[in-house]
């Protein structure tokens, strides 16, 4: 075995290094492979005999403490001078699903991207050392051919990429999240011993925090330097990088460069590739330099700042294949820029620009090896097509949605009647006017992915003349196609992944060739006018379906029993339609379900118990129904609820108790039912709960003091129950409170001052309701278009980004009277809408001042009940009211100005005792009328029909105007209670005096001796005249 040139021996569960001296014996190997495996620091002691050896893995070795090899001890890094490449560091491999195959090239669905590194070293502290190189997560010397990327970074088809490293799918760096693993080292590190390694090509440093001043020790053999997320601060040529006169691929992602970088960049003449993603830079780009790089190939300025016209040495790039502005600031004609000179082009990427791109594209006409573009988030200019032109390329991957422009009604670019290999596009969020284009899957056979959403298509969906079984995404979806889905539309796609063809003016049938597509992940047939039943076909047939919306339809009969074998189902959305008849005892439902939404319907019977089985469950939404019968308790079982809404229905009996802290409730609706009884310890310490409706019930009691401990709460409506007692001061300890409604209760005590504790602003949490389901994702890899790129890699895809289809569609909606209706709230309207609404109750006492303090609510209503005193002039600190309702109540005083409420939409103090003029005719109350102000007598001014008059001639008024001074009217109660007390204190002066002098006592029963015989004698007399009078 003396020959052995490769030796693998990664995964074998080696957890020490003995023996692995006898490799020394092999004279010729040149790679080893020593990966996944139980390592301690020596190993490279133990392999300083290899001095052929070229590649050493040791990925996944757990090496970790210190590495220390001293002066006069030999190292594999030391002796093994013919080192072309060493690699470290621990990757995982992510799950993926693979669909059909075209030519070697495949769709890729995948899962969650949580990618991690750990490998645990320190360094040691001898200088000179190029074992320092393996510390902290260091990816050295990665190896190139074939190498492919395993942590796939996520973009959408409309080409918006998050800032994740880019990397060819030959290179490999950690991914961001592995900064969570890395050892920073305590010491300062030597690179002096690159130089020694004079065949080192490939170099890989990112993820790691160095100074500069090591490249000083890079060796001039390199042809490929990775420098991404090093933490470099400052970088510029002159700290060695121009040395590097063989260096061909640079990469330089999210590291700090200085300014003058880019000034000097001609230098590097040499280079082949050169990516600065992120690198933090912004301003024009500078007008030199760049014409020296005349063999450059890939160039990728990506996700900075820069703005302004490309300069005009970008013309003088001639090699270019691969060019990415996307994520930044440029602006100008397409059709004028120096782009139209690269006629080597064969990827360009402009998304999120401010570039004008002219429609008929007619300024690539020689680019004859274009064949991806991607110019999303663009504007279009006002060129029109004035002659027919034939492009000399064919495009493979052309992306162009949400590109404004000025001229509505625009047709598709004439130029695609003449592309015959188009795999991807996408003309999304455009007004595109015309039939369907079906000439585009008549002329494109290979076509993947065909997205048309959100545009003017008008008339039927045709189909192609043959099937296309390359065909992945068809999304249609928000045009005004009508007529019905073609009967056989499931032969013609039969390996469909996604088909969105939802809110059109589809009609008829569902076909029941849908259920042919074996492969279907993602159905969404919603907001259309079908009718009928579902087809078991579709149900059955689909097996691996995740999404199916089929809402507001004029879909009728029962739920198919046939969904519980649908294992894979997710999502599932049947709200607002016609169905019918009770939810089966048994399970009829797949336990895999995230999200269940069947509102808007006429189902009946009771909530059935098996739903407490399905662990998954989210969302679950079954307002406006016929539900009947108690809340089940099983529903206490599903721990990953977060939203629940049964509002609507005929539900009775008590709220359960077991919604409390062990829940992760979000957003609970259980409004217009027929619970009774008292909330006890409902959603006791429900921390997370950020929305509670129970009004319209029969719920009793006293509003519980645990309601403080819903930290979270931002909606509470308790409205239309019986609740009674005061307002408990612990409402006031929930500091993200937006809307509370507690009117038409019987709820009685005094306003709590303490609502001052409550900022009521504004939070982003009440319309937002999540999912914590499978979020696939339908992903093109770009690479697979542009052969040969060592600068895409699986970080740059193109994906399917229908939020339908990965969150949860269900929207929070809150009801709430403000402005004399009842308004239903959702969305960012429900995000920004805050109030108080505490009418119809018995409230008494005066208006706290501190209400007037409440300076971020829209909405104010303390209408019938019976406050008093007078409004507080606080109230003009109210800026943000919208709708301010006193009426009927017994307020008196004057009211104050309230003028500077530029707001204030309805205003009413109607029915009360209020006196004095009313509040002047400018800004907003120019606009209330006299019904605002009705019910108070001694009101008057404007919009009212009694005049004020300086002066007053009668006393009557003096003495009203003289009351008003001293706050209006006299307080029957206290005058009451003053008249029974002085009553009682005379009486019981007299009594005293006739207790104490006899003589007076005397005299007084005299008195009354003497005035009692004399009215006897008077009623005795007269009497007996009348009686006389009467009988003659």
């Amino acid at each position: 075995m003396s020959n052995l040139e490769e030796l693998d021996l990664g995964s074998t569960s080696l957890d020490d290094i003995k023996g692995l001296e006898r490799l020394s014996l092999l004279s010729n190997l040149k790679v080893l492979k020593l990966d996944n495996n139980i390592l301690s620091n020596s190993i490279l002691s133990s392999l300083s005999a290899l001095s052929s050896l070229k590649t050493l893995h040791l990925s996944n070795s757990y090496l970790h403490g210190s590495i220390d090899i001293g002066e006069g001890r030999g190292t594999c890094l030391n002796a093994c001078t013919a080192l072309y490449r060493i690699k470290t560091g621990r990757e995982r491999d992510l799950p993926h699903f693979t669909g059909h195959k075209s030519e070697g090239r495949g769709i890729t669905v995948q899962a969650h991207t949580l990618p991690g590194a750990n490998l645990k070293t320190k360094l040691g502290a001898q200088s000179g050392d190029f074992a320092a190189m393996l510390g902290a997560g260091l990816n050295i010397c990665v190896p190139l051919a074939g190498w492919l990327r395993h942590f796939p970074w996520p973009a959408t088809i409309s080409n918006h990429r998050e800032p994740p490293p880019t990397g060819g799918n030959h290179l490999q760096p950690p991914p961001p999240m592995a900064n969570n693993y890395l050892l920073q080292p305590s010491i300062t590190i030597s690179f002096t011993c690159l130089k020694r390694l004079d065949k080192l090509k490939i170099l890989s440093l990112s993820y790691n925090n160095f100074n500069a001043s090591i490249l000083q020790s890079l060796p001039w053999s390199l042809e490929t330097l990775d420098l991404r997320r090093t933490n470099l601060q400052g970088l510029v040529m002159s700290n060695g990088l121009d040395g590097l006169k063989h260096l061909q691929d640079l990469y330089l992602d999210y590291t700090s460069i200085n300014q003058s970088f880019l000034d000097n960049i001609g230098v590097m003449s040499s280079l082949r590739v050169l990516t600065l993603r992120g690198i933090g830079l912004n301003g024009s780009l500078p007008n030199k330099g760049w014409c020296e790089l005349s063999n450059l190939q890939e160039l990728d300025l990506s996700d900075n700042g820069f703005k302004g016209m490309l300069p005009s040495c970008f013309g003088d790039l001639t090699s270019i294949r691969l060019l990415d502005l996307s994520s930044n600031q440029f602006t100008g004609n397409l059709a004028l820029s120096p782009l139209t000179n690269l006629t080597t082009l064969e990827y360009l990427f402009l998304s999120y620009n401010h570039f004008k791109i002219p429609p008929s594209f007619i300024s690539f006409f020689n680019h004859s090896k274009l064949k991806v573009f991607l110019g999303d988030n663009n504007r279009l200019s006002d060129q029109t097509e004035s002659q027919t032109w034939i492009p000399r390329f064919q495009l493979q991957v052309f992306s162009l949605p949400n590109c404004g422009s000025n001229k509505l009604g625009m047709k598709l670019p004439h130029f695609l009647f003449y592309q015959y290999d188009l795999r991807v596009i996408d003309l999304s969020h455009r007004i595109l006017v015309g039939k369907f284009p079906v000439w585009l899957l008549e002329n494109n056979t290979r076509l993947e992915s065909i997205i048309l959403r959100n545009g003017y298509f008008t008339g039927p969906f045709l189909l192609p003349s043959y099937p296309n079984p390359y065909a992945s995404i068809i999304d249609i979806s928000d045009n005004h196609l009508e007529g019905p889905i073609p009967t056989n539309i499931g032969l013609f796609f039969p390996n469909l992944f996604s088909l969105n063809m939802s809110t059109n003016r589809f009609e008829g049938y569902i076909p029941t060739s849908l259920g042919d597509m074996h492969s279907l992940l993602e159905l969404d047939l919603s907001n259309n006018i079908l009718s009928g039943q579902i087809p078991e076909h579709l149900v059955i047939g689909c097996s691996l379906l995740s999404f199916l919306q089929l809402s507001n339809n004029n879909l009728y009969d029962q739920i198919s029993p046939f969904f519980v074998n649908s294992t894979w189902l997710e999502y599932l959305y049947l709200d607002n339609n016609h169905f019918v008849g009770k939810i089966p005892n048994i399970m009829s439902l797949p336990p895999s379900l995230v999200v269940f939404g069947i509102s808007n319907n006429h189902l009946s019977g009771e909530l059935p118990k098996w739903m407490g089985n399905m662990t998954k469950l989210n969302g679950i939404n079954m307002f406006s129904n016929h539900f009947e019968g108690p809340i089940p308790i099983e529903l206490c079982k599903l721990g990953q609820l977060e939203f629940l809404d049964l509002s609507e229905n005929n539900l009775s009996g008590y709220i359960p108790s077991c919604f409390n802290s062990s829940s992760m409730m979000i957003h609970v609706h259980l409004n217009q039912n027929k619970l009774r009884g008292p909330m006890t310890f409902s959603f006791f310490n429900s921390s997370s709960l950020v929305t509670l409706d129970v009004s319209d019930n029969n719920l009793s009691g006293t509003i519980p003091s645990w309601i403080g401990t819903l930290s979270m709460l931002s909606i509470l409506v308790l409205k239309f129950n019986n609740f009674e007692g005061e307002i408990p001061v612990q409402l006031c300890q929930l500091k993200q409170l937006t809307i509370l409604d507690l009117s038409q209760n019987n709820l009685s005590g005094p306003v709590p001052h303490c609502l001052i504790d409550i900022s009521f602003e504004t939070t982003y949490t009440k319309s937002s309701v999540m999912t914590n389901g499978w979020r696939h994702k339908l992903a093109f890899p770009v690479w697979d278009f542009v052969n040969g790129s060592k600068s895409l890699g699986e970080d740059d895809t193109l994906h399917y980004a229908n939020d339908r289809f990965r969150s949860l569609n269900i929207h929070q909606q809150v009801g709430f009277t403000t402005k004399y209706g009842f308004y239903s709230y959702k969305g960012k309207l429900l995000d920004y809408m805050s109030g108080v609404d505490l009418s119809c109750n018995h409230l008494t006492g005066q208006i706290p001042i501190e209400v007037g303090k409440l300076n971020n609510i829209h909405a104010l209503n303390l209408s019938h009940n019976n406050l008093t005193g007078s409004i507080p002039t606080t109230f003009s600190h109210l800026r943000q009211i919208e709708s301010l309702d006193l009426s009927y109540n017994n307020l008196n005083g004057r009211i104050p100005q309230l003028i500077e409420l530029n707001n204030l939409e309805v205003f009413s103090v109607a029915h009360n005792n209020l006196s004095g003029p009313t509040p002047d005719q400018k800004a907003q109350f120019a606009t209330f009328e006299e019904s605002s102000y009705e019910g108070n007598p001694l009101l008057c001014g404007l919009p009212l029909k009694t005049n004020c008059t300086k002066i007053l001639p009668t006393l009557t008024t003096s003495k009203v105007l003289h009351r008003e001074e001293y706050g209006g009217f006299i307080d029957m109660e206290v005058f009451y209670v003053s008249f029974l007390v002085s009553y009682i204190i005379v009486l019981m002066g007299i009594v005293a005096v006739l207790f104490i002098n006899p003589h007076w006592r005397r005299a007084w029963f005299h008195l009354i001796e003497v005035c009692m015989t004399s009215w006897y004698y008077f009623v005795l007399d007269n009497f007996t005249k009348l009686w006389s009078s009467r009988n003659v």
